[in-house]
């Protein structure tokens, strides 16, 4: 009789094991290369270290001299102004190719091609394509508009600069989101609505739009994730120029970690970084909702 609840009991504990024995590999890569970093980052924090992570603990000496941080505020401001510029206007134009693709009759494959291929290419070639495009000499804007306008180097335009470059490389990912958000809409609620009399507009503010809203909102959560992140196009286009007007949050955490050593007060910034991020990202998220339980 014990000889067989031994042998009834292999069975579930082999059950039991196997599904952890499939994450084993996952779990030990998010510990060595996720959470042990981000547990390294945290104590970094509460030091001077320099970059190499030589230093004393410090407590909380780095929050508090980056609360008193004018500099630090101000790229806390540049980071939201470009957040601004190109978190809904990238989702919105992203939503107006998808529209424009799924109605194409011919050539559809090439179109979505051509929109989306900017977005696999690395940030040196787009940093290159910017550069010829807006050239304040030989760019094809400038050439086309008969101005020779320094968009990189004017204090004002240059924030709205990287916001456009941004946008075209990054707006093929939302266009195919929304592709394929539109292509699962049912063609028979068209066709019902269309015999009840209703026309193209009122068909695609009632159908189109609540049923797309779901992407949308994933579309937006996204982009606002990534775009607060944002460093490479600052960092070729303009250096944080001109006058400091384009420095964002991780431009001046490169600065402080990488150019003056201070590996403490960058990983502080990084923090915080996150930290903000999670609040407006959760603050966004309910908003969203909200607007979804309304519809």
């Amino acid at each position: 009789m014990p000889r067989a609840t031994a042998q009834g009991r292999k069975p579930n504990l082999r059950h039991r094991l196997a599904p952890w024995l499939f994450v084993l590999p996952f779990f030990t890569l998010y510990l060595l290369f996720l959470a042990w970093p981000a547990i390294q980052v945290c104590y970094l924090s509460l030091t001077n270290s320099d970059i190499a992570g030589q230093g004393h603990f410090i407590g909380f000496s780095n929050f508090q001299t980056l609360y008193q941080d004018s500099d630090f505020w101000a790229s806390v401001v540049h980071t939201g102004y470009f957040v601004l510029l190109t978190v809904v206007p990238n989702t919105l134009v992203g939503f107006i190719l998808a529209l424009l693709v799924v109605r194409l009759k011919r050539l559809r494959m090439f179109v979505l091609a051509a929109f989306f291929l900017p977005f696999v290419l690395p940030v040196s070639v787009v940093y290159d394509a910017a550069i010829w495009v807006l050239d304040p000499n030989f760019g094809i804007v400038n050439l086309l508009s008969g101005s020779n306008i320094s968009w990189f180097q004017d204090p004002v335009l240059a924030m709205p600069a990287v916001a456009g470059v941004t946008i075209w490389w990054t707006v093929g990912l939302n266009m195919l989101l929304f592709i394929a958000g539109l292509q699962n809409i049912p063609q028979e609620y068209y066709e019902a609505a269309a015999l009840d009399g209703a026309g193209s507009f009122h068909r695609f503010l009632n159908i189109t739009c609540p049923l797309i809203w779901p992407v949308g909102s994933l579309v937006l959560v996204l982009q606002l994730i990534l775009q607060f992140k944002i460093f490479d196009q600052v960092y070729l286009l303009t250096v944080g120029g001109p006058f400091n007007s384009t420095v964002v949050v991780l431009l001046y955490m490169y600065r402080q970690g990488f150019q003056q050593g201070r590996g403490g007060y960058a990983a502080t910034i990084a923090l915080i970084l996150v930290a903000i991020i999670i609040l407006v990202s959760l603050i966004q998220f309910r908003v969203l909702r909200i607007r979804r339980a309304n519809q």
